[in-house]
Parts: structure tokens; C-alpha cells; sequence
């Protein structure tokens, strides 16, 4: 079936055309115009520093960690970490967080509930895009491999 279409521009033409699996492919040819945004995206995330902090002996039973992040590109709106076994393989817990930043440098601190060694991985990201940055941390006495 050929049908003129309803764009101004008297040479566009739409065609329809049946599909022997069942579906319908339209063809449309003609001028078009759309806009286009390109997007420069969170191009990478660094873990620059690892501190624990010291906390009293009846706050013992958590562990903080804080994790001070830089980014490259596009400002993250939300940091996801997740705390996984030494192997990076069997997922602990995920913790994900909204934030407001006006530059690619920030504080993340996430508790641990018991000593050991962690593969951490801290996930930036906005509308458009996500970088992660990975790194082993031993908590209160937790041997790295």
C-alpha cells in the first residue's frame, strides 16, 4: 500500500508491507527532523582515599568507613556501593543514595556490621550515564587476600 503522507513535503511516502512472521514494517521515506542532544556522561570514578572511623566502644558493633570519591564529567545525581565478599562475587548489601553536588568530589561513608575484608564497589550515575570504581578494604582486623 502506498499512501502520501500527511508532512507537508509533497515526496514523502509512507509504505506499509506485510511481514510473513505476523508483523507489519512501515517504510517511510521523505525529509525528517529531529534534535539531537549529546551528552558528555560520568566518563570515570576513582576511590582516592579509604579512612576508617574510630568510633567508642559502645558504637563497636558498626564499623564506618568513609570513601572519598572524584569523578570526571557530567555531576553524579546518586552513589550506589555495593559491599561484596573478598571475591567480588556474592553481594553483601547495596546501599543507594540521592545526591546534590556542584563538583565531582564527595564523602561516601557505609557501615559494616562485622570485621573482615570487603570488595567494595561505588557506582555513580545520573540521568544519562554510570561509572564505577572498585577496591578490597580490610575492616577492623579483616586480612586482605
Amino acid at each position: 500500500t502506498v499512501e502520501p503522507s500527511s508532512t507537508p513535503d509533497s515526496s514523502a511516502v509512507e509504505t506499509t508491507e506485510d511481514n510473513p512472521d505476523g508483523g507489519c514494517h512501515i517504510y517511510r521515506y521523505g525529509n525528517y527532523r529531529a534534535d539531537i542532544s549529546v551528552v558528555e556522561g560520568i566518563l570515570e570514578v576513582n576511590i582516592i582515599q579509604m579512612t576508617n572511623i574510630q568510633m567508642t566502644e559502645s558504637q563497636a558493633e558498626n564499623s564506618l568507613v568513609d570513601f572519598v570519591v572524584t569523578c570526571q564529567g557530567s555531576l553524579p545525581t546518586d552513589v550506589c556501593t555495593v559491599v561484596s565478599d573478598p571475591t567480588c562475587q556474592v553481594s553483601r548489601s547495596v546501599v543507594c543514595d540521592p545526591i546534590v553536588t556542584d563538583k565531582c568530589h564527595l564523602t561516601v561513608r557505609r557501615a559494616f556490621d562485622e570485621p573482615g575484608t570487603y570488595c567494595i564497589n561505588i557506582t555513580l550515575g545520573d540521568d544519562t550515564s554510570q561509572a564505577l570504581a572498585s577496591a578490597l578494604i580490610s575492616v577492623n582486623g579483616g586480612e586482605l587476600p
